[in-house]
């Protein structure tokens, strides 16, 4: 029988897809928190810059590269205390060719992540 992943498992999975690009892009981790509501997930440096990323696993219909802008305000503050800057980090999965569906166990699956999003 098929099994869906888990809110857990989807985080882990948009946290790699994440993670691949920033290191792609040079960013040095400094500390990586995976855990579901624990926010920023990335603390990175790169070119002696302190960078906040915060990284959701989005499912259809919602928009992966839309985010709660009070949210991410607040967000944007705490960084500031550390003169980081904020991005943001929407990656929307689905299943296989139909993205509409949700992500099964070891099944193929779709990605729509455009990057991430200076806040």
């Amino acid at each position: 029988m098929s099994q869906q992943l888990t809110e857990q498992e989807l985080h882990n999975l948009a946290m790699n897809i994440v993670g691949e690009d920033l290191q792609s892009q040079g960013f040095e981790f400094l500390g990586v928190n995976s855990k579901l509501k624990k926010n920023p997930q990335f603390v990175a440096l790169k070119d002696k810059v302190l960078h906040f990323v915060i990284v959701r696993a989005i499912s259809y219909p919602q928009d992966a590269h839309s985010y709660d802008p009070i949210f991410m305000q607040t967000m944007k503050e705490h960084a500031l205390k550390f003169e980081a800057k904020m991005y943001y980090a929407g990656v929307g999965l689905g299943y296989g060719e139909d993205y509409g569906k949700p992500v099964i166990k070891d099944k193929p699956y779709t990605v729509v992540y455009k990057g991430i999003q200076e806040i």
